[in-house]
Formats: C-alpha cells, sequence, structure tokens
C-alpha cells in the first residue's frame, strides 16, 4: 500500500509526527532557515544529540530524539547545492528522501512530515524540486509496512500549490 502523501502548509516545528525532517547541513549542528527553527523549538538537548552524531554527508540521515518537539524524533538530512543541475544534483537529493523513508520504516514510524529539502540557501529550483520528492517517498513507500502518512510540509502557501498540483498527478 502505497502511503498518503499531501502537503500542508504549515511550521513543521509544530507538528504532532513520528519524525520530522531537518534541512540539515553537514555539521549537524545547526544553521539557519528550517534546521535553525528545529534547533530552537526543540532545545539544547538537540545539539548535544548531534554533537555526537559526527556530521552527515549528502544524501545521507542520521535519527534523533526530536526533544521539545511535538514530533518524537528528527531525521536530519543533507540536501545537495544546486550547481545548475548536472552535477548529479537531482539523483543526491531522492536519496535524501528515500534515506529518510528507509530509517522511518526501519524505526516503524507511521508519520513523517518532510521540509522542501535544498531549496532555500542550497538554491534547488523549488518545483524540480518537489517533482523529485515527491517520486522517491512514493516509490520508497510502496512495500507492506512502510511509512502511512507523508506531510510535504510548505512554509509559503505558494509553495503548497505546486505540491497540490504536482500531488494531483500522481
Amino acid at each position: 500500500m502505497t502511503a498518503l502523501l499531501r502537503a500542508l502548509c504549515a511550521d513543521i516545528t509544530t507538528l504532532a509526527v513520528d519524525a520530522i525532517v531537518n534541512a540539515a547541513n553537514k555539521s549537524l549542528l545547526g544553521g539557519g532557515g528550517v534546521d535553525g527553527a528545529i534547533h530552537r523549538a526543540a532545545g539544547p538537548e538537540l545539539l548535544e544529540a548531534c554533537r555526537k552524531l559526527g556530521g552527515c554527508q549528502v544524501g545521507d540521515a542520521k535519527l534523533t530524539p526530536g526533544f521539545r518537539l511535538p514530533a518524537r524524533h528528527v531525521l536530519h538530512t543533507v540536501g545537495p547545492v544546486w550547481r545548475g543541475g548536472g552535477c548529479g544534483e537531482g539523483d543526491e537529493l531522492a536519496r535524501c528522501y528515500r534515506r529518510c523513508i528507509e530509517i522511518a520504516n526501519t524505526s516503524h514510524f507511521t508519520s513523517i512530515a518532510f521540509p522542501a529539502i535544498s531549496t532555500g540557501t542550497y538554491g534547488f529550483p523549488f518545483a524540480d524540486a518537489a517533482k523529485i520528492a515527491i517520486a522517491a517517498v512514493a516509490a520508497a513507500t510502496e512495500e507492506p509496512g512502510s511509512v502511512e502518512d507523508v506531510i510535504f510540509c510548505c512554509f509559503d502557501p505558494d509553495d503548497e500549490a505546486i505540491y497540490e498540483t504536482l500531488l494531483a498527478a500522481v
């Protein structure tokens, strides 16, 4: 059974799901955008937990508790920096989503929320990133026992509309 994939315009730090995904940098020690917001909302315990993880490579993900967040866990993934599209960025981005679903499945999570990975400071074109995200997540959740509820959490209503249009075609 394929998971329910949906778009939602919200602050990802307010979602009560099994895991939210953090669009992190390689250090995992906080930054700007969604990364900084998640670290602030989770509290200093998240930074301490991340220090013990030894960083993360592009396309991989690592799991921590959610601490003060409504989400029970945080999956930290490092997306690619956009370099024009000819350097494997799409494959790297898809790997982020697949790896998060893989860890969520191994952890027996039923719900997960993703931000738009790599579309902020890393410059990935939003609509292209959304297409990649939906395709990767749809394929990764086809197996029985997979995550059941996937939220593509958008900060802006226009971004939510892009996801909704793309999801209607799936």
